[in-house]
C-alpha cells in the first residue's frame, strides 16, 4: 500500500533537470530495495539526459573505514552531485563521516530520497547538523484537523504508555498504515455479515492437507471492494491505482540546522511548481527558477554547476612535445623545475577558453613524449589515468571517439593532397594559349581571304588620285590584307564594296581571336598549371604520429609500402625536392593547417590539387562523458565567433593569415588551350559571307541578282521619298488655307476675298529629277551586264 517508486525517481530526475546538473553520483543501499529503485533511477536519469557514471553500494554492515575509502573514490570524480537512498542508521554514519571528509562544504550537492527524509526527525543532533545544506524530497501530507487530532490522541497515548524515542513521532509510513487499515474496513463493511463456516476453503490436493495455509472465500470480493475503495484519509486522498497507492505530491525541502525549510513540490502532471496550488496552467514544468532560495552546504547561496576539478584544484593538461610544426605547439621544459612550458596557437585557443568557462580553473601542463616517437594515439590512451584532458593538433577522428571525448573543432577540417608545382614556362608559351588546329585554322583563313580579295579586287580600276598605293603595289598588299588590315586600319587597301563587306566580317572574327588569345595567355601566365601525376614508384609523405597513415591506408587503400613519414616542413621539403626515383616522395597528403604552413613558406614550389578528404579538424580530448565536454564546446564557440580568432591566426602564422581566407584546395589540371571548335562557328560565318561576296561579284548571276537587288531598292526608296514629298506639301497647303480663313474672320465686318496662289513646284521638280537620275542608273548598269553576258 505504497505508490510506484518510478513516480519518486521522475520528481528526482525533474529536480536535476532544473538545476541542469549533468551527471549524478548514486550512493544506495546494498540490498534488495535499493537495487529495485535504482533501476527506476536509471530508466528516469536516461529519459532526461542525465549521466549517472559511478554507482556506490554500500552494506548496512560496512564500516567507517570501508566508506571513507569509497568517499575518496568520489572525490577523484569531476561529478559534485550525490544522490542517497539509504535508511535511516546508514545515512547517520554517512553524513557524519562525509562531513569529516569535507564533502558537505561548497561546490557540493546532496540529494537524499524519502527512504530517509521520512525519518529525519529521529537522527540526533549530530546527523542533523552534518546535513546542513542537504535538498531532499518526500510525500507531501497536507495539514488538516482530522489529521491534528489524530496527532494529540498519538502523543497521549505514548504519554500513558511511557513510550520514548521514535516511537512518539510517527510519519507518513504511519498514515499510510492507517489508512490501509481504514480502507479495509471500509471494504470489509461493504461486503455485509459473512458465513464462519464459509470462511475458508481448503489449499489441500487431492485430499491430503500438506500445510495449515488457509484461503478466504471472500477474499476475491474483498479485493475487489478495496481496489474501488476512496476516501479521504489521514494521509490525503486515498485510492488505489492497479495495486498501489495513488501518486502524492512531493515535497521539496532543504535541510537548515535541525529543521526543513520547503521549497517547492513536484506533482506528476504539472511539474515543479513553487506552491502546491490547484489554479493555473496545467503544464508540466522542470523550471527551478521559481523554488524558494535554497541554503547549499558550506552556507553557500549560489547554485553548485554540480562538477569541479579535482580535490587538489588543478587541471593537468596534456600537450604533445613536436619536433615540427610548433606552430600549433611548442613545449619547452624549464631544467630547473621540471616545469612544462607550452605556446602556439592551439595553447592561446586553450587559453582564450578560460574566460568563458562556468568558473575559473587552476591547471598545470605535462608534457608527452619527451623522448620517444609522438604518437597522438597513445597520448589520449592516457586519459585519465595521466591527463585530465589533452589541448594541441589533435585530429577529431571516429576510432579515437571510442576511449574519449572531443570538443568542438576550432580548425579548418580537411585533408588535401600537395604535389609539385609544374610551370608550363619556355620560349614558345606564346602559342600554348591556341591548339594547333586553331592555329592552322587561322594561317588557312588568311590565305583564303587574300585570296578572295585578290579576286573581288581585280575588276576595280585605281580611278583615285589621292590613293597613296599605285594598283600593282594594292593587288600585291591584297595577300597581306587579313594581317596588314589590323596593324594599318588607316590605309586605303581595297575599292571594291564587296571587299570592304567581306573585311568586316573578317575584322569580328579576328578581334574576337585576339581577345581570347590576350585573355587565355594571362590566364597561363598568372595560373599555375598543374600537370601531376604519380610515377611508377611513386611514394607519399605524412606527417609522423598522426592519424594519416590508418586514414591512407583504409579510405584511399594506398599500400603501405608507399607510405613515408615525416615530422617537419623542411623534411617535407627535402623529400618532394628529391622525389620519388631519389629516395624521396611525389605527393603529400595531410590536414589543411598544416599544408598552410609548407604553402606559405614554398609557395611558388607547391600547389593543393585534387578534392578535400572529410574530417573534422583539431578539437580538445577529454575522458568519457566529462561534463567539461560541453563547457570547453560553449567557449571554443565564443572564441571562434569572436574578434579575437584572428589575431591568435596571425599571431601563429604571420599577418595575412585567417581561417575566413582559406587556400584554394584544387586548380584544374586539364589542358585550357582553346581549340578549332570552340571558334567553328565564327569560322562557318565569315566563310559564308566571304561565299556570298564572291558570288555576287565574280558570278553573273551574281552581278544581275546585285543589280535587280540596287534597282528595286532605288525604286523602292524613290516611292517612299516622293510619298513624303507630296504629303509635306499637302500640309503648306492646308496650313494656308486655314491662315486665310482666320484672316477672313477676324476682318471688320468686311468680305474678304481669298486670292489662292500657285504651287511651288520646285521641290517636286527635285524629286522627280532624283527618280529618274536613279532609274537612269540602274538601267545603264543592268545594259551593261547584259552586254557582258552576251560578249
Amino acid at each position: 500500500m505504497t505508490p510506484n517508486d518510478s513516480y519518486q525517481a521522475q520528481a528526482l530526475a525533474a529536480i536535476c533537470e532544473g538545476y541542469e546538473w549533468p551527471e549524478v553520483v548514486i550512493l544506495y543501499e546494498d540490498t534488495d530495495y535499493g537495487y529495485q529503485f535504482l533501476s527506476h533511477l536509471n530508466k528516469a536519469f536516461h529519459d532526461v539526459e542525465i549521466g549517472m557514471p559511478y554507482m556506490s553500494s554500500i552494506s548496512i554492515s560496512s564500516e567507517d573505514n570501508q566508506i571513507l575509502k569509497e568517499f575518496n573514490k568520489l572525490k577523484e570524480k569531476q561529478t559534485r552531485v550525490f544522490l542517497v537512498h539509504m535508511n535511516a542508521s546508514l545515512g547517520h554514519r554517512l553524513f557524519v563521516l562525509a562531513k569529516k571528509e569535507g564533502m558537505m562544504t561548497e561546490g557540493y550537492v546532496w540529494i537524499i530520497t524519502d527512504y530517509l527524509s521520512n525519518f529525519l526527525n529521529s537522527m540526533d543532533f549530530v546527523a542533523r547538523d552534518s546535513m546542513e545544506g542537504v535538498l531532499g524530497i518526500r510525500p507531501y501530507v497536507s495539514r488538516s484537523e482530522k489529521l491534528d487530532r489524530f496527532h494529540e490522541r498519538w502523543q497521549r497515548n505514548m504519554v500513558t504508555k511511557k513510550s520514548a524515542g521514535s516511537i512518539r513521532d510517527f510519519n507518513v509510513y504511519g498514515l499510510w498504515v492507517y489508512d490501509t487499515v481504514c480502507s479495509l474496513a471500509i471494504a470489509a463493511e461493504k461486503i455485509g455479515p459473512v458465513n464462519s463456516s464459509l470462511l475458508y476453503v481448503s489449499t489441500s490436493k487431492n485430499g491430503i492437507d500438506n500445510t495449515n495455509l488457509k484461503i478466504s472465500a471472500f477474499g476475491p470480493k474483498l479485493l475487489t471492494e478495496l481496489s474501488n475503495t476512496k476516501f479521504r484519509g489521514l494521509s490525503g486522498d486515498f485510492q488505489l491505482i492497479n495495486g498501489q497507492l495513488k501518486p502524492p505530491a512531493f515535497e521539496i525541502f532543504n535541510v537548515i540546522g535541525t529543521g526543513e525549510k520547503t521549497v517547492g513540490f513536484w506533482r506528476p502532471d504539472r511539474g515543479i511548481s513553487r506552491e502546491l496550488s490547484p489554479t493555473g496552467e496545467r503544464t508540466y514544468s522542470t523550471s527551478t527558477k521559481n523554488l524558494k532560495n535554497v541554503l547549499w552546504p558550506g552556507d553557500s547561496v549560489t547554485q553548485p554547476k554540480g562538477w569541479a576539478i579535482l580535490a587538489a584544484g588543478k587541471l593537468r593538461v596534456g600537450v604533445p612535445v613536436k619536433n615540427g610544426f610548433r606552430e600549433f605547439v611548442n613545449v619547452t621544459i624549464d631544467p630547473a623545475t621540471n616545469r612544462t612550458i607550452a605556446t602556439g596557437f592551439s595553447i592561446d585557443i586553450f587559453m582564450a577558453t578560460l574566460p568563458w568557462l562556468p568558473s575559473p580553473i587552476n591547471y598545470e601542463f605535462y608534457h608527452y613524449n619527451n623522448d620517444a616517437n609522438l604518437s597522438y594515439d597513445g597520448m589520449l590512451h592516457c586519459i585519465p589515468q595521466m591527463f585530465d584532458m589533452v589541448v594541441g593538433d589533435t585530429t577529431i577522428w571516429a576510432p579515437r571517439a571510442k576511449y574519449v571525448d572531443f570538443s568542438l573543432p576550432y580548425s579548418e577540417p580537411g585533408v588535401i593532397l600537395v604535389v609539385k608545382n609544374m610551370k608550363p614556362f619556355d620560349m614558345w608559351i606564346f602559342i600554348k594559349p591556341l591548339r594547333w588546329d586553331l592555329w592552322l585554322a587561322i594561317i588557312l583563313a588568311s590565305i583564303l581571304m587574300g585570296i578572295v580579295l585578290r579576286l573581288l579586287e581585280r575588276r576595280v580600276r585605281n580611278t583615285n588620285k589621292e590613293s597613296i598605293q599605285p594598283r600593282q603595289e594594292r593587288l600585291r598588299m591584297i595577300y597581306w590584307s587579313p594581317i596588314v588590315v589590323l596593324a594599318f586600319p588607316e590605309r586605303n587597301m581595297v575599292a571594291n564594296s564587296w571587299s570592304i563587306f567581306v573585311l568586316v566580317f573578317w575584322l569580328f572574327m579576328a578581334f574576337i581571336l585576339m581577345q581570347s588569345y590576350t585573355a587565355n595567355l594571362s590566364a597561363i601566365l598568372t595560373v599555375d598549371q598543374l600537370k601531376f601525376a604519380f610515377s611508377e614508384d611513386y611514394y607519399v609523405g605524412y606527417q609522423d604520429g598522426s592519424f594519416m597513415k590508418e586514414f591512407l591506408k583504409e579510405h584511399l587503400h594506398i599500400d603501405e609500402s608507399r607510405l613515408k613519414s615525416y615530422s617537419s616542413v623542411e623534411e617535407y621539403h627535402d623529400a618532394m625536392s628529391r622525389g620519388s626515383k631519389r629516395g624521396g616522395i611525389d605527393a603529400i597528403f595531410d590536414e589543411i593547417p598544416y599544408m598552410k604552413i609548407l604553402l606559405k613558406k614554398y609557395d611558388s614550389q607547391y600547389k593543393m590539387v585534387g578534392p578535400m578528404y572529410r574530417t573534422n579538424g583539431f578539437g580538445f580530448a577529454f575522458p568519457v562523458d566529462s561534463p567539461l565536454t560541453s563547457y570547453f564546446s560553449r567557449a571554443i564557440l565564443a572564441v571562434s565567433e569572436g574578434s579575437n580568432m584572428t589575431s591568435i591566426e596571425q599571431t601563429n602564422f604571420g599577418p595575412g593569415d585567417s581561417s575566413e581566407d582559406p587556400l584554394s584546395s584544387t586548380v584544374s589540371p586539364q589542358n585550357s588551350s582553346l581549340t578549332f571548335y570552340n571558334f567553328g562557328g565564327l569560322f562557318i560565318i565569315v566563310g559564308s559571307v566571304t561565299l556570298f561576296a564572291l558570288f555576287c561579284s565574280e558570278t553573273s548571276v551574281g552581278r544581275k541578282f546585285t543589280a535587280l537587288s540596287a534597282l528595286y531598292s532605288q525604286m523602292c526608296f524613290s516611292f517612299i521619298y516622293s510619298k513624303f514629298c507630296s504629303r509635306h506639301d499637302d500640309g503648306e497647303e492646308s496650313h494656308e488655307s486655314i491662315q486665310n480663313v482666320a484672316g477672313h474672320t477676324s476682318s471688320e465686318g468686311r468680305d474678304v476675298s481669298i486670292v489662292e496662289e500657285p504651287p511651288n513646284r520646285g521641290e517636286e521638280e527635285i524629286c522627280e529629277s532624283d527618280q529618274q537620275n536613279e532609274s537612269d542608273f540602274a538601267e545603264v548598269e543592268l545594259t551593261s551586264i547584259n552586254e557582258e553576258m552576251k560578249s
